[in-house]
This record gives C-alpha cells, structure tokens and sequence, in this order.
C-alpha cells in the first residue's frame, strides 16, 4: 500500500529541502525524495564548498602578498592541495548533516532512492528497501541539473573535467584550459590561477562573463590578465585530443586562426543540463529543451504537479530556487485551503547574480546597455575603489560600483560591482529594487563610515552628477 502524504518533493537541493520544511511549517504532511546527499548539488558539489575553495585561494593570496600589508612569514607558501580539498569537504558535509537536521526537526519524511512518477501525484522510489510506492495530493519536482558535456569530448574526471571533478582533484593541473566564462568556469579558473597553475580561459562570445555589465566585463578581464591568465575571447575549442599525459586543443581564436595547444587538463563549463529524462514526466508537464514549463507560481499543466529550480526555466541560481520553493509551497498550502497565506510570484528582475571569482562581482536588474535597448533613457554613474577609503586601507582598491536609473522616474534599473566583498553588498540594491526605491531615497540614504558600501552611495550620486570624492 501507498505512503501518502499532501506534499512530496522529489530532489533536496536547495530548492527542494526549502519548499519541504516550508511546506511541513505549514502544517502540510510532506515526505522528500532523494537519490544521492541531501541538500543536493549546491550544499555537496556547488556552491557552497567551492566557496570553501576559493577562500584557501584567498588566503594563500594574502599571506603571497604579506609585505604588501608591511608583515613579513618566514619560510616559503605553498598550497597543500590535499588538505585544501579535505576542508572544502568538511564544509559540505557539515552542511549536508544540517539539512538531515532540518529533515528531522521539521518532521519531513526522507526516502533515499531513484524517484519516478508513475502519474501527477504518485510516483515509485528505487533505493535501499527495494521499491516504494508513494502518492501526496501534490508533488514539487525539483531535480536539479548538470554539468553540460562537450559534444566531441565527455568529461572523463581524468584530464576532462566537469565542476564535480575540478573540487576534488588528485593532483594540482600544471597547464589548465577553461572552456566557458560564466560563474562556474571563470570562478574555477580564478581558484586554479591563485594556486599557482597556469590558466588559459576560452570563451564563446566576445567577452568574459558576458551577462553583466560590459564595463564590469572589461574591468575583470583586465584584473584577471594582470594576475596571469589568458583569456581568448571570441574563440572556440573545435576539437579535444585527450591522453594520459593531458589535452590537445584546437582553438580557433577570434581572428579565425586555428592552433593546437596542449594543457595537462581541461575543465569544461559550456552550460546545464536538465536532470529531468527517465522521471516519468512525458505527457505530464510542457517541456522546451529538456526544462518544465510553469505558471509564476511553479504549476505545470497537470493538476497537482508543480516544479522548481534549475529543472525549470532560468537564471539558474540556489537562491532563485529557494525562493521558488517558498512561493510554490506557499501555493500549495492556498489551494489546499490555507487562508493565511498570501504566495506572491518572482520578480525575476530583482534576482541577484554573484560571482566568487577574485576580484568578485555581482549584479541585480538591468545592464546600462539592456536598459537603453529596453527604451529608458539612461542615467547611469560609476564611482571606483579607488576613492573609497576603507578599499584603500583593506589594500582592496582595485574594483568599482555602478548604477543605473530611469532619467524620467529615478527608478533603479540595475546595479552592477566587481571588487572585495560586492557579493555582501549587492543585497542593499536588491532590497532598494524590491522596494522600488528612487534615486531620491538612495541619496538620502546614510551610509556608514568607514565602509566599502559607501561607493554604493557615491556610484547613485555620480549617476546624478553629484559625487563627492572623486
């Protein structure tokens, strides 16, 4: 006989474990679904250790760079690569116990397996037991995505890397390619460039990390190419010739020259996949290239079916799934007669992007050149590091914010950084966004002293005409 349940999640990343225990917080019996570690990619293979990464890059950049900050160490720094990756697993695994926590406390119910819907409000789970038939009055997909291959190489966790292969490596690259400049490969080519290996980086379209600001584009470029990458823009990897020894690549660079170059590994981050074939989803939901189609409230278009995250339509980010999970629970306890609760759809022009790369970047709504395209008439301000005096002091003057208004309204349109700790700051336009604060409010804003935050406050006040320390 069938475990039955109002809610079932099928997939605990962060989408999924947060629409479980918002969904159990509203008194709704709810079970979740999973086939590898709970908390999904993001708490055990994304996000959050390959923060743990990026900062023991960090800190071997610092103590490489102590006489800059007048400190002398002793005796030579190195990165011990081992101990490196047992702390980015420590992390995650400290993480992942936190979620079976949160499983317990909230009193949702775990079935660790294979799922697979047999209909809209049923499905099958293959693990450890056998087989278990479950049903719910409604069931939240949540299944995640991953790593996109190349079509003439596959990663082979040997020389050919995806994200999972590059935070566990056996051994430090010597020659590193990097195809692709998004978050995932410009943020591993910033881990392994700070480690000491030589990083070559190779992109599609004419400029790194090209959803942001061409400014902040340029601007990291530049940083990057300082610190000693290579960066090809415009340029394609026509063909991989993989071997023990390494990787041979044909790169055709944007000037349409072809030349073979030899690395002794390859991390490959061209894009997603969405994990949703072989789950039982044919003729229950609208698909377009493989990610379910949804109303703004997670609804597909069968009744008591509803999907969330990086399986649905983009930005694919944690926390866009997250918030995706509040608003589809929230939904479900509506329609199952729950009155105190007022689900409210995404914006997903206030959705933030962040990037952990060194410097770090990040970003909320409109570039100033989407902006203009979508008919504003722009003003647009820029107050750089430089004439921030606790950047200056940090030893972190290298970096800049940029704003974004409607010259008729004073609505922020978009706010884009790159330099220390933006990923911290980017949250005040986010919250300025949501609000719909103007140009007005912002200026009026006190900003504390000594703070980076205060070249938020200059970047709104150049966009005006009207900075004052630069």
């Amino acid at each position: 006989m069938a475990d039955k349940y109002d809610v079932i999640v099928l997939g605990s990343g962060p989408g999924g474990y947060v629409a479980a225990i918002r969904c159990a917080q509203l008194g709704l019996k709810t079970a979740i679904v999973e086939r590898e570690l709970l908390g999904g990619i993001c708490l055990n293979w994304g996000c959050i250790p390959t923060k743990a990464l990026l900062r023991s890059a960090e800190i071997l950049h610092y103590a490489q760079h102590a006489k800059d900050y007048g400190l002398k160490i002793a005796g030579e720094i190195e990165a011990d690569l081992d101990a490196v990756v047992k702390r980015s697993r420590g992390v995650a695994k400290q993480l992942n116990q936190g979620v079976t926590h949160l499983m317990k406390k909230n009193k949702i119910a775990v079935h660790m397996g294979e799922g697979t819907l047999t209909g809209p409000t049923s499905l099958t789970v293959k693990g450890e037991k056998g087989e278990e038939k479950l049903t719910a009055k409604h069931i939240i997909v949540a299944t995640g995505a991953r790593a996109r291959d190349l079509p003439f190489a596959k990663a082979d966790g040997k020389r050919v890397w995806t994200y999972r292969h590059a935070m566990t490596p056996k051994e430090m690259p010597k020659k590193l390619l990097v195809i692709g400049s998004g978050a995932i490969g410009i943020e591993f080519a910033s881990f392994y460039n700070d480690m000491g290996c030589d990083v070559t980086v190779v992109e599609m379209l004419d400029r790194i990390v090209p959803v942001e600001d061409k400014d902040v584009s340029a601007f990291l470029e530049k940083s990057l190419t300082k610190q000693g990458m290579t960066i090809m823009t415009g340029a394609g990897v026509e063909d991989l010739k993989v071997s023990d020894k390494g990787v041979k690549a044909k790169i055709k660079d944007s000037k349409g020259k072809v030349t073979e170059t030899e690395f002794s590994h390859c991390i490959t981050a061209i894009g997603i996949v969405p994990n949703t074939e072989d789950i039982g989803l044919d003729k229950l939901a609208d698909m377009e290239k493989g990610f379910i189609q949804i109303d703004d409230y997670g609804r597909t278009k069968s009744k008591g079916l509803w999907a969330i995250g990086d399986c649905t339509p983009g930005p694919w980010l944690a926390h866009k799934a997250s918030h995706e999970g509040v608003t589809t629970a929230e939904a479900i306890a509506k329609e199952l007669g729950n009155k105190d609760v007022h689900p409210h759809p995404l914006d997903r022009g206030n959705i933030p992007g962040c990037t952990y790369c060194h410097p770090q970047i990040a970003s909320v709504g409109l570039t100033e050149a989407k902006a203009k395209e979508a008919g504003h008439d722009v003003k647009a301000g820029t107050f750089p590091f430089i004439g921030n005096g606790k950047a200056i002091a940090l030893g972190e003057a290298e970096g800049f914010v940029k704003t974004v208004f409607d010259a008729k309204t004073g609505e922020l349109l978009g706010a884009h950084m790159v330099g220390a700790e933006v990923t911290e700051m980017i949250q005040g336009f986010v919250v300025g966004k949501t609000l719909e604060t103007t140009e007005a409010e912002l200026m009026q804003t006190v900003f504390p002293h000594p703070t980076i935050s205060e070249s938020m406050h200059e970047s709104v006040l150049a966009s005006y005409g009207r900075a004052l320390h630069i």
